[in-house]
């Protein structure tokens, strides 16, 4: 197996640490003397294979910190029985310094405690069999060498860890807010596009339904009352995009808030829809409901409208609002403290003309109904008091209050 390459300030130290090394050892200084008893050999050179193993464990002091701890100590231990250098005892620090901030943490622990039971055994046992003061600097000597590096690489450890923990929370934070911005932009988008569908979808299918029907009959009053229909709906159109485009451009200068349709407006709806043709009927009960489940039911009862304008046969199209409504047709009971909105209108072919649908009508009002934590329903019911034996029904029920939303 291939060592791993050295770090380039790995190489620097190891190659400062033997230069310094041997200019010791050129001048002649160590850290014994050669009439020290411990010293076994003597002279400057046998200072070199310890300074030089321990200058080359510093290669390995951040690749592979174990090993080189260990060579080190194997090398530090040798070095005690010649007069010593100073380079080599240096270096043998950084080593320790070095396994405990790069090493695996269980490793790091090891050492922690290893230095630790080696400078209080140090410090210890030379005074019990020396009886004399001066023996304690042998524990001194032990922990500046062996634990202090290892408590700083400890320390350094930990603050690095504790950094690297924030940078990655700091990723993570900046990650979700991309992800809520992601979400925030697609619900504002969807929420847009309900909004477009349901201000315009009412016009744009009268204006196309009335334009078939004048370019279909050759009469002349049928073309003009169109015309007028045709007219009318191109002009509330266009006061819608304008509205929409209110809604888009940023508030600032001479702008002002675009107020959001209410309940008050249903009359005016249902107008505009027997203007268009439809025979409306409207039963609604006086409701005090939030502005949102407000907008809501109003956005539902309009694009209900334009979906009977669009595809229901002729016949009576019915708009209720009530709050705690009756069983409905599809055999779910209305709750309590929620506002029940139902369109009904005749089921079956319809004859002249009619506007293409695309089932978005449909979607945006569940979308609406869910945002709002309420229940929504759609479809042939049967009643045998139409002509073809069913009615469409679209029934919202939308919650009024928060506990009715969870």
């Amino acid at each position: 197996m291939a060592l791993p390459r050295p770090h380039r300030f790995d190489v620097y130290i190891a190659i400062g640490g033997l230069l310094g090394g041997l200019l010791l050892v050129g001048i002649g200084l160590g850290t014994r003397t050669a009439k020290d008893p411990i010293t076994l050999f003597d002279g400057p050179w046998p200072m070199l294979v310890p300074l030089t193993v321990m200058a080359g464990c510093e290669l390995l002091r951040r690749a592979a910190p174990r090993a080189a701890l260990l060579i080190g100590t194997l090398a530090i231990c040798a070095d005690v029985f010649t007069q010593g250098s100073l380079a080599t005892l240096l270096m043998f620090t950084d080593i320790v310094y070095a396994a405990v901030l790069y090493g695996p943490l269980a490793s790091a622990r090891r050492i922690q405690w290893i230095t630790g039971l080696l400078t209080v055994a140090g410090t210890l046992v030379p005074f019990a069999v020396l009886r004399v003061p001066e023996a304690l600097l042998i524990g001194v000597v032990v922990g500046v060498v062996a634990y202090a590096p290892a408590s700083t690489g400890w320390i350094v450890r930990n603050h690095r860890d504790a950094a690297e923990a924030a940078r990655l929370r700091a990723e993570q934070t900046a990650l979700l807010a991309e992800m809520d911005r992601a979400q925030a932009v697609t619900s504002e988008r969807a929420r847009m596009a309900r909004e477009l569908h349901d201000m315009v979808a009412n016009h744009l299918s009268a204006i196309a339904i009335h334009s078939t029907a004048a370019l279909s009959l050759d009469d002349p009053k049928t073309s003009q009352e169109a015309l007028s229909v045709i007219r009318e709906n191109s002009v509330e159109g266009l006061a819608e995009m304008r509205r929409l485009i209110g809604i888009l451009r940023d508030a600032g200068g001479d702008t002002e808030p675009v107020a959001a349709p209410t309940l008050d407006g249903l009359d005016a709806l249902v107008e505009g829809a027997r203007v268009n043709g439809l025979d409306v009927h409207l039963d609604a009960e006086p409701a005090d409901v939030p502005a949102p489940v407000e907008l809501a039911a109003y956005r539902i009862v309009q694009e209900a409208l334009t979906n009977a304008l669009k595809h229901a046969s002729p016949g009576r199209v019915t708009v209720a609002l009530a709050m705690g409504a009756p069983p409905t047709p599809f055999g779910q009971w209305g709750r309590d403290g929620c506002l029940t909105v139902t369109v009904t209108s005749p089921f079956g072919d319809r004859d002249g003309p009619r506007a293409p649908g695309s089932g978005a009508g449909l979607v945006g009002m569940r979308e609406r109904v869910e945002l709002l934590g309420g229940a929504f329903e759609a479809g042939p019911v049967d009643d045998p008091d139409s002509t073809d034996g069913k009615i469409w029904v679209v029934r919202a029920t939308l919650p009024v209050t928060e506990g009715d939303r969870e």
